[in-house]
């Protein structure tokens, strides 16, 4: 049994990430792939009460890790390919930026906790992993009601800056997309991921 085929599309708010899993979702879909779309796992941990954003603590995140795991597990068990918008590592960028923001430093030994759980959460199967790159110049899209900290330029930025350090620091092969290169990005990934399931196939 050839096991579903993981795209992880990481990447601070408002960088094109779930436009970008749509755009490769329909592309896919029309190779006749079977494709499932993860994500929404912050906004129900806000819902649930737990803090968000700036405010993110240990517990928050490691609550975001774990849903993105199971729900990217349920995904593929009817799925040729899921697409993973938000990772685990995003969920840990943002709570370095929150810490960042209110001038605290980590616990090391929750960091490492934080840590592997993301690692185990990215581990298992085969994927491709897509890091968008923030244009500050860009405006950002308008959100009424979105919580304030969704605006801020600095904490945005931050989100941003952590993530690809995270991604460098702990090896996470990925493909930076830049805001100009999406329409190439969906080409390249599409044809990846569909040379990749031939040869899982053969």
């Amino acid at each position: 049994m050839t096991p579903p085929l993981r795209l992880y599309i990481a990447g601070t708010h408002s960088s094109g990430k779930t436009t970008l899993a749509r755009r490769i979702e329909m592309e896919l879909r029309a190779t006749g792939t079977t494709v499932a779309r993860t994500g929404g796992c912050a906004k129900r941990a806000a819902e649930l009460g737990f803090p968000k954003m700036t405010r993110h603590t240990t517990q928050s995140t490691a609550w975001i890790i774990n849903a993105t795991s199971a729900a990217t597990l349920e995904a593929e068990l009817a799925s040729d390919v899921v697409i993973v918008d938000r990772t685990p590592y995003d969920a840990l960028a943002y709570y370095l930026a929150a810490l960042q923001h209110r001038g605290e430093r980590p616990d090391p030994e929750e960091l490492s906790r934080l840590t592997g759980l993301a690692q185990l959460a990215c581990a298992p199967a085969p994927a491709v992993f897509l890091a968008t790159v923030l244009d500050p110049q860009l405006p950002l899209a308008a959100h009424p009601g979105k919580d304030p900290d969704w605006t801020d330029p600095a904490f945005r930025r931050g989100v941003d800056e952590q993530l690809h350090q995270l991604l460098n620091a702990h090896h996470v092969p990925h493909l930076q997309v830049p805001a100009d290169a999406h329409a190439a990005t969906v080409e390249s990934a599409v044809q990846t991921i569909t040379t990749q399931a031939a040869w899982s196939a053969a």
